[in-house]
């Protein structure tokens, strides 16, 4: 029987899993088989994939990544890698999103922004004191390194405009739209339906304030554009952007993004 033990593939006359962890490992071991982490012992078929991974190890280097990779399911996780993602805006949308993309193993990543990070960030923005006065393309891409250091990572420090969409934005599978102002949002997710045929569009509006999580929800107003949010709520006097609701609308944006990477474009 061949199956994947740690990213290598072999032929073995192991029948479960608790007894190739015994052959290969320790009593602690933590044991996953096909993305999922078993504490009883399971039979093992042709072509699953097991991970067996001891506590406390830092892994040499060509194991890192499949260790990492250990909880996701196998099928998703190869077309996860070969996506390409383009971010633009990197405030508390497009930070969360992008982290959010990073931690589920997504390959290729561009990270557009031209403003900095400062103090009022930091209430719902991925960014750290640390990160202050730093490029926001630049803070966000080195957390991305420390999570996955596997990903490709690309970054313009650059404002977004009609002219430079097309040349920005073309060869992505998917831009994520994370503009903060209704303008810039029109502006782009217009610009890129006209100019770029093939791209799919992940947008949000509505999501400022502390109104219930269950107002926030994801629609398909054209075949290629998909929108996130309550649709209402937009940041004004009175109605801050706040943490919780700003990444459950991020969350709601980057699950439609695996779901779109992975060929499932029905919200």
């Amino acid at each position: 029987m061949k199956i994947i033990i740690n990213g290598n593939k072999m032929e073995t006359n192991y029948h479960t899993a608790f007894e190739a962890k015994e052959k290969l490992g320790t009593k602690n071991d933590i044991v996953i088989l096909n993305g999922f982490q078993i504490d009883k012992d399971s039979n093992l078929h042709e072509n699953d994939v097991l991970n067996i991974i001891p506590k406390g190890v830092i892994p040499a280097k060509e194991e890192l990544e499949t260790m990492m990779m250990a909880r996701h399911t196998p099928l998703v996780h190869q077309k996860l890698k070969k996506g390409r993602v383009a971010i633009a805006g990197l405030g508390g949308l497009g930070s969360n999103v992008a982290i959010m993309l990073a931690r589920i193993g997504v390959g290729h990543l561009l990270l557009v922004d031209f403003d900095m990070v400062e103090p009022s960030n930091l209430n719902r923005q991925n960014y750290t004191i640390h990160h202050l006065g730093m490029p926001k393309t630049a803070a966000l891409k080195k957390q991305i390194e420390d999570i996955n250091p596997f990903i490709q990572v690309k970054t313009q420090q650059i404002k977004v405009t009609e002219k430079n969409v097309k040349h920005l934005f073309g060869g992505y599978d998917i831009l994520c739209e994370a503009f903060d102002h209704p303008q810039e949002k029109s502006m782009l997710i217009n610009t890129a339906l006209n100019q770029l045929k093939n791209i799919k569009i992940v947008a949000a509006s509505g999501m400022a304030g502390y109104d219930s999580s269950n107002l926030i929800q994801t629609t398909r107003p054209m075949k290629n554009l998909y929108l996130c949010g309550d649709f209402k709520n937009e940041a004004k006097i009175g109605r801050g952007l706040m943490a919780p609701r700003v990444q459950i609308c991020a969350g709601h944006q980057a699950n439609m993004i695996l779901r779109l990477l992975i060929g499932i474009e029905k919200i």
